[in-house]
């Protein structure tokens, strides 16, 4: 198998996900209620009951490349805040990391996420709030994108990679 080059990589990773968002955005959002007319924005962002989100090692990368191009004071305030979310919620790469939660590090009040538009996971953009489970788009639909994320990974590094809590990975 032909190793991919990182920087070509995070390329097809961005289709994968616009992709995704589009698909999302088409057939399903408008079946869910608006994040901006909800009455508790970030809610379920923060929720440490709730969120569970893992990555690869490629989105980890594109993650980091959004933070590192915050500005120097921002980008030290969201460090802190991963170190303090892996370390308060006892995160790490052992054990069944699906069954560990915590509230998410790149929620900020008032912004929202910081990777929204550039590096949103894939559980992230599927997620909103419906109130039909019948609205809900099909577990198939992530399991296949993510699938692809694996394959593209596995491109890029020449071998399966784990899949990290978010804090974890990006850490």
């Amino acid at each position: 198998m032909k190793i991919l080059a990182e920087k070509k990589a995070l390329k097809m990773l961005a289709v994968i996900r616009d992709e995704f968002a589009a698909d999302i955005r088409t057939n399903y959002e408008h079946a869910a209620k608006s994040c901006v007319t909800c009455d508790t924005p970030g809610a379920c962002c923060l929720d440490a009951h709730f969120v569970n989100v893992h990555i690869t090692p490629l989105e980890a990368v594109a993650i980091r490349n959004v933070i590192e191009n915050l500005p120097d004071e921002r980008r030290n305030q969201v460090s802190r805040r991963i170190t303090d979310t892996v370390s308060r919620f006892g995160l790490d790469r052992d054990g069944d990391t699906f069954s560990r939660t915590y509230a998410c590090p790149l929620y900020e009040k008032g912004t929202g996420c910081l990777v929204h538009d550039e590096a949103k996971p894939l559980p992230c953009i599927q997620h909103a709030c419906y109130e039909n489970a019948a609205d809900l788009p099909p577990d198939a639909l992530q399991s296949a994108a993510e699938a692809a994320v694996a394959r593209l990974n596995e491109r890029t590094y020449g071998q399966p990679q784990p899949w990290l809590p978010l804090p974890v990975a990006i850490s």
